[in-house]
């Protein structure tokens, strides 16, 4: 007896319904600035900076457990000392854990 193989054929063009963790990581333009002109350029962590220029924004959501678009509530506009202190260390996780917990 002779089977073969007869694959069934794939559909022609699927299309992803549900955004990627990534693309709800993702800031917009838009929302960057909101942060930006709410934080009017300085560190809003300032646990270890003291109020230091800020370069970047920081996610207090983890993009891992985002389940909208990221918005600027979802944000804190950082030094690069104090973004690496809220995800790198055990006491800046606990803060971010705290702030999530204050804004629910």
């Amino acid at each position: 007896m002779n089977f073969g193989f007869h694959p069934a054929p794939k559909p022609s063009a699927s299309k992803r319904i549900k955004p990627t963790q990534k693309q709800l990581g993702d800031i917009s333009p838009k929302v960057r600035k909101e942060v930006r002109d709410r934080s009017e350029g300085v560190c809003e962590v300032r646990v270890k900076c003291l109020g230091a220029r800020a370069v970047q924004q920081a996610h207090i959501i983890g993009r891992k457990q985002l389940t909208h678009k990221t918005t600027a509530a979802d944000l804190l506009d950082s030094c690069l000392e104090c973004h690496l202190w809220l995800d790198e260390t055990p006491e800046g996780i606990r803060y971010k854990r705290k702030l999530r917990e204050d804004t629910a």
